[in-house]
């Protein structure tokens, strides 16, 4: 470690020496908290978002919070639904038996799209459904 800079970390506070001077940052209270002034840091893929005195926060005061945008549910949103022509029934495998999905039968005779309730990908049949009923989302399980 620098002996020039040194800094440690004790319940919430933060103290950084640097030859002759201090700078100590400390979280407000909780109770010094409202809605006005509350500043929330990234939100996840979970929704879990804390104010700035929550103490779950104290594991960021050493490295930075990262948050990936690339949720595998947004992902998967973007891939179109899969015409399986007039089939009733298909499966779904996630695409490689080694990936560790097991192998889905999906029901296609209700019009709509039809979801994988492994993995996400969504079928449907293009003798049932037709224009509207592309909006109808089902999801097997």
């Amino acid at each position: 470690m620098n002996r020039l800079l040194q800094s440690s970390v004790s319940r919430g506070t933060v103290v950084v020496r640097a030859a002759s001077t201090t700078v100590t940052t400390k979280p407000p209270a909780p109770n010094q908290i409202t809605k006005q002034n509350a500043e929330f840091d990234k939100v996840t893929h979970t929704g879990q978002a804390w104010d700035q005195s929550d103490y779950r926060l104290q594991r960021f005061d050493i490295s930075k919070k990262s948050v990936n945008p690339n949720v595998a549910m947004h992902l998967i949103d973007q891939r179109p639904p899969e015409d399986c022509g007039d089939k009733r029934v298909v499966f779904c495998d996630g695409g490689h038996p080694a990936l560790g999905h097991p192998k889905v039968y999906i029901n296609l005779d209700k019009p709509g799209v039809h979801a994988c309730g492994y993995c996400g990908n969504r079928f449907y049949n293009s003798h049932a459904t037709k224009g509207e009923d592309m909006k109808i989302q089902h999801l097997n399980c």
